[in-house]
């Protein structure tokens, strides 16, 4: 019997997945946020504006109030610290396998750097007294139904306190208390992040009482993370799924194996798909984005040269490699956008895409102003192109 060829999947095979997956083409945008938070496995939300650029570029209606439903009232997106330690929107489907995964290795390692930095800096601060400050903090918490850090701590007076932080360096400063304990405890699960004072914009959030989510075996959540995301970002390399998940090089084998990834050819080399998954997503005509700082797809993947040229990384991202407000046509980043003081949404092209992208691009930009109206965007981590673009 002569052995079986391993499958190729060339770059405009994963373009065009991109576009189907990831909901960019037009025909298929989404209707709920969920189902965006969903295709994508997750949003970032380490800057609250993403979750809401991030969604509203593959609605059929953007809209931030469609947003705020999920996130605020009907509360079927839950943010974790996760992946990477990145802040992510995960719908509650996703959440217990995100959480038991990779979210509780990750607050057992906050815990153990907040301890440290309390002893170092407050000497009467040990486990104990935390755990108090936790449980005192929740009872003040079952009181308000919602409060802000500053409104708990009139009634937690340990919340107060300040500590050193990077003692000796150059950066040395100080961080209250109770910044750090409430991030300690979403990171537990125990309160998650409420509506915000302010706009969608705003990083001032109220904190809520939130349900423990459900165990799961934590080999089977990495199995279950692996599968979402090949579905979702795949046919990928071992090292795009490393780094995409944080996690050790054995536990991403592990779990590839146990979703029985399948081996395929790439442009990039040797890569992972799901057994089911190697059929051709099907054509889905051209299309233009202007995706946000942070977005999902566009760090996505460790590999990004078969949607990114590497002669566009010193304008479209930052030094620590987050990468700012993109524009994509067909499957490529092609330039990069931002947000004028007066509202203007302006754009540039890194390449020549041609006369079709550039009508395109021009008819996305003023869906985005549509949508965002008199609201200004300013990205929290700033690069050279979209700050040279708002001058």
């Amino acid at each position: 019997m002569a052995p079986s060829r391993t499958p190729r999947i060339s770059d405009d095979q994963r373009r065009t997945r991109l576009a189907h997956r990831h909901l960019l083409a037009p025909g298929r945008r989404a209707t709920t946020v969920e189902e965006v938070a969903d295709a994508l496995v997750g949003l970032h939300a380490s800057d609250p504006a993403t979750v809401y650029l991030s969604a509203c570029a593959r609605l059929a209606e953007p809209s931030t109030a469609e947003v705020e439903r999920g996130l605020y009232e009907d509360v079927t997106l839950v943010k974790l610290l996760s992946m990477r330690r990145t802040l992510f929107a995960v719908s509650t489907d996703a959440a217990p396998y995100v959480n038991c995964s990779t979210a509780r290795a990750i607050a057992l390692k906050e815990r153990e750097g907040l301890l440290k930095q309390l002893r170092q800096s407050l000497p009467d601060w040990d486990e104990r007294r935390l755990v108090r400050t936790e449980r005192e903090v929740l009872a003040a918490l079952a009181g308000h139904g919602e409060a802000t850090t500053a409104e708990l701590a009139r009634d937690v007076p340990a919340l107060r306190e300040t500590m050193v932080v990077s003692p000796g360096k150059p950066y040395e400063g100080r961080q209250s208390v109770g910044s750090r304990v409430l991030r300690l405890l979403a990171s537990d699960g125990h309160v998650r992040r409420a509506r915000p004072r302010g706009s969608w914009t705003s990083s001032l959030y109220a904190w809520a009482p939130v349900p423990q989510l459900p165990d799961v075996p934590v080999r089977e959540a990495k199995a279950e993370v692996v599968r979402r995301w090949l579905g979702s970002y795949g046919p990928s390399t071992e090292a795009d799924l490393k780094w995409w998940t944080g996690w050790t090089l054995r536990d991403t084998r592990a779990a590839l194996a146990d979703v029985g990834a399948l081996e395929v050819r790439m442009e990039a080399g040797p890569g992972f798909a799901l057994p089911d998954d190697l059929e051709d997503a099907g054509p889905c005509g051209d299309w233009a984005a202007l995706l946000p700082g942070l977005d999902p797809t566009a760090m996505g993947w460790r590999g990004r040269d078969w949607y990114l040229s590497p002669d566009h990384v010193p304008f479209l991202f930052d030094r620590a490699g987050n990468v700012g407000p993109t524009v994509w046509w067909n499957g490529r980043v092609v330039g990069g956008w931002a947000q004028r003081a007066d509202g203007e949404i302006v754009w540039r092209l890194l390449t020549d895409a041609g006369r079709d992208a550039v009508a395109a691009i021009g008819a996305e930009a003023a869906r985005l102003s549509a949508w965002i109206g008199e609201v200004r965007v300013t990205p929290r981590f700033r690069t050279p192109l979209e700050r040279e673009l708002v001058r």
